[in-house]
């Protein structure tokens, strides 16, 4: 699966400056960056597809970490974002933490495996405290990427 997340992760899916303080701004400012990164053709379809599931549940979880996503017939593979929020914002997380880490995936409507195997692996490793102090710590994308592989 580290093979995969590499794959996925470069320096135009990761946002190590994140501005937006609404759990509504910091969704559509990442699906913003990702449309201008030309990772995302129909923002419309995907902010709509991420905001529904938001709906239903929130994705904010612990330790500061939020996993927004969805399921639209708008990406043809695997879309994957990170973002970093260093001072935090409410995004209604379980434990009424703020979030910080933000990793959105949008996936389409026929394949299921793929994000539910990348959220149970990125899940896995940022329940280390260390990692989630490197992600933090970050000055660079390539340091992101280097938590992850």
């Amino acid at each position: 699966m580290k093979k995969r997340i590499k794959k996925l992760l470069c320096k135009e899916n990761i946002f190590l400056d994140l501005k937006s303080c609404i759990k509504h701004d910091i969704i559509e400012e990442m699906i913003d960056r990702l449309c201008l990164a030309g990772m995302i053709t129909n923002k419309e379809k995907v902010l709509l597809s991420v905001l529904e599931r938001e709906k239903k549940m929130t994705t904010g979880m612990e330790h500061g970490i939020a996993l927004p996503h969805g399921k639209t017939d708008a990406v043809n593979d695997l879309v994957v974002a990170i973002g970093i929020k260093k001072e935090g914002m409410d995004f209604d997380c379980i434990d009424h933490n703020p979030a910080k880490i933000f990793i959105m995936t949008v996936s389409p409507l026929s394949h299921t495996g793929p994000h539910i195997q990348f959220l149970a692996e990125v899940s896995k490793l940022l329940k280390d405290p260390k990692a989630r102090e490197q992600l933090l710590a970050a000055t660079t994308e390539e340091e992101v990427i280097k938590v992850f592989v």
